[in-house]
């Protein structure tokens, strides 16, 4: 660095630019959440959960998929099985309703206790328990259910699920 004979104008110049912070905070010093701001994330994502999983609405695959950023990659575990592509989540997610969704009869989706940790203004992950509760064709009640939990990160100002994990709670035998 090449110093001025007459360093007076850069050492105020240094001064300013420091004072100022020419650089952007990196994550790990971006301001913390409030407890208010980190309570409101948590409610819009309940509430987002629980208005997308309302079956009494159609279209339930579409609005499941709202769930999910509309390209690149979701990664997906259920069943013993790992999926990381959103059309493979889709594929899934489509087969289960038009083989078992589509037989249930008055099926209600019930959410359990519902836990939001909020990792910053763009991260966030809930888990929760859910039932579902029906009857067959025959007539018969029966629950399907388990636990997911969902990595959601805010995207073009939505929030999307970008990975999951479902625990599905075993069949009685």
């Amino acid at each position: 660095m090449v110093i001025p004979h007459n360093r007076t104008p850069f050492l105020l110049l240094l001064l300013a630019l420091s004072a100022t912070g020419c650089r952007q905070a990196g994550p790990s010093e971006q301001r913390p959440l409030s407890a208010a701001q980190q309570e409101a994330i948590a409610d819009s994502l309940r509430r987002m959960m629980v208005a997308t999983a309302d079956l009494s609405k159609g279209d339930v695959v579409r609005r499941l998929m709202s769930l999910y950023p509309d390209s690149g990659r979701v990664v997906s575990a259920s069943a013993g099985r790992v999926t990381a592509s959103r059309d493979t989540l889709e594929r899934s997610i489509r087969t289960f309703w038009e083989n078992v969704g589509h037989n249930m009869r008055d099926p209600q989706w019930r959410w359990g206790e519902m836990y939001v940790d909020v990792l910053g203004p763009d991260a966030a992950v809930l888990t929760a328990t859910y039932s579902i509760p029906h009857r067959t064709p025959r007539g018969a009640p029966h629950v399907v259910g388990g636990a997911w939990t969902v990595v959601f990160a805010r995207r073009g100002g939505r929030w999307v699920v970008v990975q999951e994990h479902l625990s599905d709670v075993p069949q009685a035998m």
